[in-house]
Order: structure tokens, then C-alpha cells, then sequence
């Protein structure tokens, strides 16, 4: 029993430090250290050991040399050199590196091997900086990892959308409010969207207060829907094509159904005096409705009857649209505020034309130019008696003109703009979006007040500026809506607005995009600006990509329809890349003048002679004539002359190129002129081309005969040239006395000789060589010949002395050394010459 109690005492002995043990090893961070210090302690001994030892070894040079000589230190050190490679291998391999450090060619092994070491090196450091950073809590952050054509929204930095949050502190932005997978409100309307390319014809087809009655055409609309011979045919062509059927009269079909009402409308004295503002009601007490049910509309409209004034704003949205949709109308009156559902409410919005064609109540707008349209193109609704606090602001000439400086000026309020550019299309509509909503309208009604007041005072209590508004306002109530019409020149009236210069391929392809934007746009009933935006299409024609690739990377980004239909963009660019490459005349005025920074419509220093209109009748006809018939004059090319080569032919197109700057001054090429009256004796024109024909002929005239006179004196200047040579040749017979006095005429007399000489040719059957002995000396020694030619240094100092020199005055005796031109006259100077030099 002892035995045993001993055995297991002994056996549970060792059972306690064995989980210790394990206790130990699961806090360890790796087996055999504790801690991270221990780890690097080591790993530093290590280090420092084995760089020791490596110092130990035998230097690269002879030494090694010596030792690599035993075969048993060689056999060590390729054993060890595996055994490092494997090591360095695995940990390689570990960090995810290329590890093949053994398997490298024997000739650029070396190299490979080091490669392998510096980029493994420069992974592991890398991860090991990253490491340090995470323990000090530097977190590098990345950027995640998207699909292909993800692109994140991007914050829009302009005025509307920046919120000042006081000065010293940082400005609030605010991001565009949108929806992008949105319903198309366009196919829930029970009356189509027509986008065809025929004229807008108006909606209308009930005329509440009206003074004159509405056309039958207007009132009949109905029965185009028992016509079934029209149905594939677009409203307002289908109406035309049925007047013509019936023979009824048309003029009536585009005109505004209120232009009556509004010629004869007059202001009332109630309007014209000055009121007592009202001051609004907080947006927290009053209320506010949503519409969005027939019955409510109606209700509304009762209420909207029974008053003496509203104000009125619409939301609209125009990017997924061709023509555009009003989403909201907003109204608000002294007591409440009501937000229509346009979208919901479309084809019953007519209801409300009972109160806005009322001239009894003033419906007050600010920059109702775009609202009128709106109402007319979507729902049929006519404004009678508007009040434009935009055209008061600028009678009154306030600082700005925009609704937020008018609620900063009157109301002392700062509007929210960050709902200004949102897709109203969304439903339901965010809170936030109902408050921008509201507040365009709730303050309306006392800037009307207040400014009426303002622009009576402003001009000393008369009526006049007062009257100017309300004048205008009822101008922007006259404005029709007219549909975009595509024609065949459409695309010029962008590109002049661009201010872009083509050439025949480029405008070519801007006209293709142009026309297959415009239909694509109607089709699809999505904007221009959403099928292909302006500057894409631009890019485009000035590039002409070659492939569709070329297409894709000009637009930044890719509109979806681009992407889609870009086999069929390729193909209008391959056809216009095939016109011919030339310079563009048709209104080349315009599509050069406006590159000129400096330009001015009366400087006609750029101007060319195509750019010149014909002069009118009532102008100057001689003037006209006398520039017209300078051009007469210009000789004409024959028609039977024979074609001309080809480098003479791009001769003549490059000397055509340059313009004559003196040409923009004669008019223009393309008046007409009767050519009967060139051929009239009666006729001014007949006259005058005689009169400058006359005058070339004479002149032709005294240009031959000045010619042949020329030609007559050079004839008589050769005969007195060849007579002056015969006579030299006489003289050169008598010779010249040696005692003559004058020098001059034996120079003559020797350059005629030498002349002679010259001219006969030498014998050609022996070399004789010149005679000195024979030549005349006394013609450089002067007129007095020498007594004694004997060299004497004493006699030539002293004769030099007494030689008489007459030099005339104001020269200098020139009796320096250096030899003189055998030229000079004998007697001024007599050194240098041969009848002083020494005898040998």
C-alpha cells in the first residue's frame, strides 16, 4: 500500500508542473520565449553571432583561393551554401516571394539569386513598416476595391449648394439630392408625350372667364379620336391635315387662347395704390397640404376662387425628359400653403385655369418667363393678371434680382438652396424637399406688398413705374410655348454658340451627332443632354475616331445610350470621315470672326470680299461700276488651253491662296450685272468699260513704242561701241614719243595695247616668254629721264631732298614704306621703283 501511496505520489507529482507547463506554453508567444523582448534578444544574438562568424571566414583573394584548393573545405562550403539557400527559400516563400533560389543558371545564377534577395527584402520591410504603424495606431487607410465603372458621387462646389456657417468657420457643403432608379413618371400619363417634330398646338379646351369664346377647332377635340385614318399621324399634323380635308380656316390653331383677354386687360385703382403690407404668418402656424387627389384639387380650386390674390412656383425637371415635366406647383395663400402633385394630377390640372385666367384675383410669380410655358405645354393653364416680383426688382434697381436676396432684403430670412438642382421626380418626397418647396411661395405675398409700396414711393407716389410692371408682367403672360423643331441647319445655331471653327469632315460629323441625338432624344423622350452631352459631341467631330474604342474614350463618362449605340456612331463618323478635306466657305464669317478676342462688328480690317452684301439701289453706281470693272480687265483662261502639269497646277492653288488685303475693299462678286448693257452704246456701263478699253489700248499702245525706241538706242549704243574699237586699233599702230610730257594719254595708249594683246590669241606652237628689256620704263619713271642710273645712297638722300613735289593742298605726302600700286601717277612718290633699284 506504502508502494503504492509512494507510486502515486510520485506519479501526481509530476502531473501538477506538466499543466503548468501548458499553462506556460499557451501564454508563450512562440515555443521557447515568452514575450516579444526575449524573441528579439535572441534573434539579435544570432544576429551578432553569426556576423561574427561569417568575419572568421577566409577573404575572397588568394586566401580563399588557397582553402578552396582542399577538397574537404570545398565540400563544407557547398553544403552549407544549400543549406542557407533552403533557408532563405522558405522564407521567402512564407511572404509570398519568388523562392526559386536554387534553381538559377549556372552562368547568371549569381546575379538572379540577388535580384530575388533585394525584392524580397523590399516586401518583407514594406509589411514590417505597415506592422510598426498599426502598433503605434497609425491606420493606413485604403481605398476599397470597386467594380469596373463604379464612379462615386461626386460633391458639385458651386454657389447654390454652399452653406456659410459664419465667419471664422469652415463652409457647409451639401451634396445633389437624386434618385437613381426613379419610376418614369412619362408612363403613367394617360395622354402620351408628344415629341414629334411638328409645332406645339395648345392644350386648352375650356376658356373659364372668358371675353371672347374659344375656336371651334379647340372645342371639337374629341372627334380626332374618331378619326381613324390619323391615328399613326402626330397630333398637330394630323389636325392640319384634317383642316385641309374640310377646307376650315387655320389661323386660328396657334394662337394664344387668351390674347384677347390680355390686349384689353387694365389695372385697376385698387392696384395702383399703396398698400399696407401684410405681414406672413410663421411657417410652424400655418398650414400646409398635399394634393395629390382629384377631390382636393377641386377643393382647392374653390378655395383659390374666393380670393384676392396667390402666389404661385412649380418645380420642374428637365435631364430625363426631351421636353421637360413639371413635377410640383406650389401655392400659398395668406393663411395656408398647398403643394400640388403634378405627376399624379396631370391631365385634371385644367381645373384650376377657373381661378389663374381670373383678371379679378392677382396671381403673384417671381421670373415667371419659364413657369408660363411650363403651364401651358404640360397641363393647359393660362395666367390672367400676374405680378412679376422679379421685373419689380428690377425697376426698383436692387443689388441682385434672385428670390433668396429678395427674402434676405424684405423678410430677413436666408433660404436653403441645397434642394435647388434635386430630381423632384422622387416619391414620396423627403420632408426636407416639402420645407424648400413651401418656402419659394410663403413670403411671396408680402414682398408683393412690400414692393408695390416700394415702387410707389421710389417714383414720389405716381403711378407710372407701378403701371411699367404691371405692363410687363402681362407681356410674360402673352408668351407662347414653342416646341424645339428640328431642321436641317439646326446644328449651326449651336456651333456659332460654341464658337467652334471645322472643317468639311468635322462639321460633317457635328451634323450627323447633331441629327441622331435630336431623334434618338425624341424617341426615347430623354434630354439631348442625357443622350449625349454638347462637349462629348464635340470631342467626337474634332477627333474622328477610327474605332468605336476611339467613340467611348471621348466621353467621360460614357452616357448609357452612347455605350448602346455605338456601332451605329462609328458608322456616322466613317461617313464623314470620307468628304473631302476642304476649307469651309459656307459661313465662314462667323465660324472665324468669333476667334478674335479683339472683335468688333464695324472693323473691317478681317473681313474678306465674300463677307461684303451687295450694295443696295440707292447706292453709289459709279463707284460700284469702277470696281467692277477692274475686274473685267483680268485676263481669262481659254477653255481649249491645254491642262496644265501638276506641280504648275499646286503652283497656281498655293499663289491663289494668298488674298490681296486691298480685295475687301471692292464689293462684293455676287451683285448682278446685265451683260446687254456692257454691249450698249446708251447704257453708263457701255460708256465707262469703253472708256478704260481706250485707255488700256493706249497704254499697250506707249509701252510698244517705248519698247522699240529702247531697242533702237541699244542698237545705235553697240554701233558707236564697235566704231570706238576700230579707232583704238588705229591708234595702237602710231607710236608714242618717249619725250612726251603727259602721262595720261600714254596710259590710254597702254591700256588699249594691253587690250589688243589681250584679244589676239596666242601661238599655240611654242611658249615664247615676254621680253623686259623691250617694254617702255620711262611711263612709270615720269617725264624727265635720269642722267646717272647708278646706285649712290649719298646722291639719292640728296636728290631726294631737291626733288620738286607740288602737292596740292589739303593732302598729305604719302612717303611711307611699302610697295604702291603700279597704278599710281609716276612723280609723287619715287621710291619703291625700278629705275632706283641697285644694278646687281
Amino acid at each position: 500500500m506504502a508502494s503504492l501511496k509512494s507510486n502515486g505520489s510520485t506519479t501526481s507529482g509530476p502531473q501538477e508542473p506538466s499543466s503548468d507547463a501548458k499553462d506556460d506554453d499557451r501564454s508563450e508567444l512562440c515555443p521557447g520565449f515568452k514575450d516579444v523582448d526575449a524573441f528579439v534578444k535572441y534573434g539579435l544574438g544570432a544576429v551578432l553571432s553569426a556576423t561574427k562568424a561569417s568575419a572568421g571566414l577566409p577573404q575572397a583573394g588568394d586566401e580563399y583561393d588557397f582553402y578552396r584548393s582542399f577538397s574537404g573545405f570545398q565540400e563544407f562550403c557547398e553544403s552549407q551554401g544549400d543549406k542557407l539557400l533552403h533557408c532563405m527559400s522558405q522564407i521567402m516563400r512564407h511572404h509570398g516571394c519568388r523562392s526559386h533560389m536554387r534553381d538559377c543558371n549556372k552562368l547568371t545564377g549569381q546575379e538572379e539569386r540577388l535580384d530575388l534577395v533585394v525584392d524580397s527584402n523590399d516586401v518583407i520591410l514594406e509589411r514590417v513598416g505597415i506592422l510598426l504603424d498599426e502598433a503605434d495606431g497609425v491606420n493606413r487607410s485604403q481605398q476599397p476595391v470597386m467594380p469596373a465603372g463604379f464612379q462615386p458621387p461626386k460633391i458639385v462646389v458651386s454657389s447654390w449648394n454652399r452653406k456659410g456657417s459664419g465667419s471664422g468657420s469652415r463652409s457647409e457643403m451639401f451634396r445633389l439630392l437624386h434618385a437613381k432608379n426613379v419610376a418614369r413618371p412619362q408612363l403613367k400619363f394617360k395622354e402620351k408625350v408628344d415629341n414629334s417634330n411638328t409645332p406645339f398646338i395648345p392644350k386648352i379646351f375650356i376658356k373659364p372667364n372668358a371675353i371672347k369664346s374659344l375656336p371651334s377647332y379647340f372645342t371639337n377635340k374629341q372627334i380626332r379620336k374618331e378619326r381613324p385614318e390619323d391615328l399613326d399621324v402626330p397630333a398637330a399634323l394630323a389636325d392640319f391635315i384634317h383642316q385641309q380635308r374640310i377646307q376650315e380656316h387655320v389661323e386660328d390653331m396657334f394662337v394664344h387662347p387668351y390674347q384677347y383677354e390680355l390686349d384689353h386687360l387694365t389695372v385697376p385703382e385698387s392696384l395702383l395704390s399703396k398698400p399696407e403690407p401684410h405681414m406672413y404668418k410663421p411657417m410652424a402656424e400655418t398650414k400646409c397640404s398635399f394634393i395629390d387627389t382629384l377631390e382636393d384639387l377641386v377643393a382647392l380650386n374653390e378655395k383659390l376662387c374666393k380670393l384676392s390674390e396667390f402666389a404661385v412656383d412649380l418645380e420642374h425637371h428637365s435631364y430625363r425628359s426631351f421636353l421637360g415635366i413639371t413635377c410640383l406647383m406650389q401655392i400659398s395663400t395668406r393663411e395656408e400653403d398647398f403643394i400640388i402633385d403634378t405627376l399624379e394630377l396631370r391631365s385634371e390640372m385644367y381645373i384650376l385655369n377657373e381661378a389663374l385666367a381670373d383678371p379679378a384675383i392677382v396671381k403673384v410669380f417671381h421670373g415667371a418667363d419659364s413657369d408660363v410655358e411650363w403651364l401651358q405645354r404640360d397641363f393647359g393653364l393660362y395666367v390672367v393678371r400676374l405680378f412679376d416680383t422679379h421685373q419689380a426688382s428690377r425697376a426698383l434697381n436692387l443689388a441682385r434680382h434672385s428670390l433668396d436676396h429678395l427674402l434676405t432684403h424684405f423678410c430677413s430670412v436666408t433660404s436653403d438652396k441645397r434642394y435647388q438642382l434635386a430630381d423632384w421626380r422622387i416619391r414620396p418626397l423627403p420632408q426636407e424637399m416639402l420645407q424648400y418647396a413651401r418656402s419659394d411661395t410663403h413670403y411671396l405675398l408680402y414682398i408683393y406688398d412690400c414692393m408695390r409700396a416700394q415702387l410707389l414711393d421710389f417714383n414720389h407716389g405716381q403711378h407710372s413705374l407701378l403701371q411699367t410692371v404691371w405692363n410687363k408682367s402681362r407681356d410674360i403672360s402673352l408668351k407662347k410655348y414653342m416646341k424645339p423643331i428640328y431642321t436641317e441647319e439646326s446644328y449651326l445655331e449651336l456651333q456659332r454658340k460654341q464658337k467652334r471653327c471645322f472643317n468639311t469632315q468635322q462639321l460633317t460629323a457635328f451634323r450627323l451627332l447633331f441629327a441622331w441625338r435630336d431623334k434618338l432624344g425624341r424617341q426615347e423622350d430623354e434630354s439631348t443632354g442625357y443622350v449625349l452631352p454638347t462637349h462629348m459631341m464635340i470631342k467626337i467631330s474634332e477627333e474622328l475616331p477610327k474605332e468605336p474604342q476611339g467613340i467611348i474614350a471621348c466621353c467621360n463618362p460614357v452616357p448609357p445610350l452612347v455605350r448602346q449605340q455605338v456601332n451605329e456612331l462609328h458608322l456616322l463618323v466613317q461617313q464623314a470621315r470620307e468628304m473631302p478635306l476642304l476649307k469651309v466657305r459656307k459661313n465662314g464669317c462667323w465660324q472665324w470672326r468669333f476667334r478674335v478676342t479683339l472683335f468688333g462688328p464695324h472693323d473691317t480690317s478681317r473681313v474678306s470680299e465674300s463677307d461684303f452684301h451687295p450694295l443696295s439701289p440707292t447706292g453709289k453706281l459709279d463707284t460700284y461700276l469702277f470696281f467692277y470693272l477692274l475686274n473685267i480687265s483680268e485676263p481669262e483662261v481659254s477653255k481649249d488651253q491645254e491642262p496644265l502639269p501638276l506641280a504648275k497646277m499646286k503652283a497656281r492653288r498655293i499663289i491663289e491662296s494668298f488674298e490681296n488685303p486691298f480685295r475687301m475693299y471692292l464689293p462684293s462678286s455676287d451683285m448682278h450685272v446685265n451683260k446687254n448693257a456692257k454691249f450698249d452704246p446708251s447704257s453708263k456701263i457701255f460708256e465707262i468699260s469703253k472708256r478704260w478699253k481706250l485707255q488700256g489700248v493706249e497704254q499697250q499702245q506707249k509701252e510698244l513704242e517705248a519698247k522699240r525706241k529702247a531697242k533702237e538706242e541699244a542698237k545705235e549704243h553697240a554701233k558707236k561701241v564697235e566704231s570706238a574699237k576700230g579707232s583704238g586699233k588705229k591708234r595702237e599702230r602710231v607710236a608714242s614719243e618717249v619725250g612726251e610730257s603727259t602721262p595720261k594719254p600714254r596710259k590710254k595708249v597702254m591700256k588699249t595695247a594691253e587690250k589688243t594683246q589681250k584679244t589676239e590669241p596666242p601661238p599655240q606652237d611654242s611658249f615664247k616668254p615676254f621680253d623686259y628689256s623691250q617694254s617702255d620704263l620711262k611711263v612709270f619713271a615720269g617725264a624727265k629721264s635720269k642722267d646717272n642710273t647708278q646706285f649712290d645712297p649719298n646722291r639719292q638722300a640728296h636728290d631726294f631732298k631737291k626733288k620738286v613735289f607740288k602737292i596740292p593742298k589739303g593732302q598729305k605726302s604719302n612717303s611711307g614704306t611699302g610697295g604702291r600700286s603700279m597704278s599710281y601717277l609716276a612723280g609723287k612718290s619715287d621710291r619703291g621703283f625700278r629705275h632706283n633699284w641697285p644694278k646687281r
